[in-house]
């Protein structure tokens, strides 16, 4: 069991720059972007390879709890050196680091949290386990399978379609709630309200 007072570390996988911004695959920039609005602070350049903004999830006082939110500045296929990078100078125990993720396997706007598992063919999360083992946990953000014989490469890499961006933000926003519930209440409870 962790301690309760660890930092937690919550990574918002993408690529950097601004032609991968709107894609599929950078869905984990988006929430993390919500998430450091909602804190009201700005990502500043970390020495990790990584955009940072510390902050406290949860009602204030003690119950609230430390939190940095990074966005890796490599390409997601070299995720795992920035985070072991934050998890190492922020001391955050692997219970306590949260990837969040474009996921194929699960429909649009879905979402499944969940702790270790494989990496089911994503870069960013083979890259983390390679360097951190599997025990850490996902927020998982179904965006479906590529249509027809559409190369998955290709559809990760491709911006949301029009009919999807109508309800981006409200899926980015239910994800980002879901991230503050597993920090200030646990996964269990994460779970039984935002897997779907």
């Amino acid at each position: 069991m962790t301690d309760d007072t660890s930092p937690w570390l919550v990574v918002g996988l993408g690529n950097p720059g601004g032609e991968y911004a709107g894609n599929r695959h950078n869905v984990g920039f988006m929430v993390a972007d919500l998430l450091a609005e909602r804190m009201g602070a700005r990502f500043k350049a970390h020495k990790s390879r990584a955009q940072v903004v510390e902050g406290r999830v949860g009602p204030p006082g003690p119950a609230s709890r430390r939190v940095v939110i990074a966005k890796p500045m490599s390409f997601m296929n070299l995720s795992g050196g920035p985070v072991t990078a934050l998890r190492d100078f922020y001391k955050v125990p692997v219970g306590h680091v949260v990837a969040i993720h474009d996921e194929l396997d699960i429909d649009y706007g879905a979402l499944r949290l969940k702790t270790g598992g494989g990496d089911n063919g994503h870069n960013g999360l083979k890259s983390i386990t390679k360097s951190l083992g599997a025990d850490y946990c996902r927020v998982r953000f179904g965006i479906g399978r590529p249509p027809g014989r559409m190369d998955v490469a290709a559809f990760v890499l491709k911006d949301f379609s029009a009919a999807e961006r109508r309800e981006l933000d409200y899926f980015v926003d239910r994800a980002a709630d879901a991230v503050e519930t597993l920090i200030a209440d646990g996964l269990e409870r994460a779970q039984g309200t935002y897997n779907s």
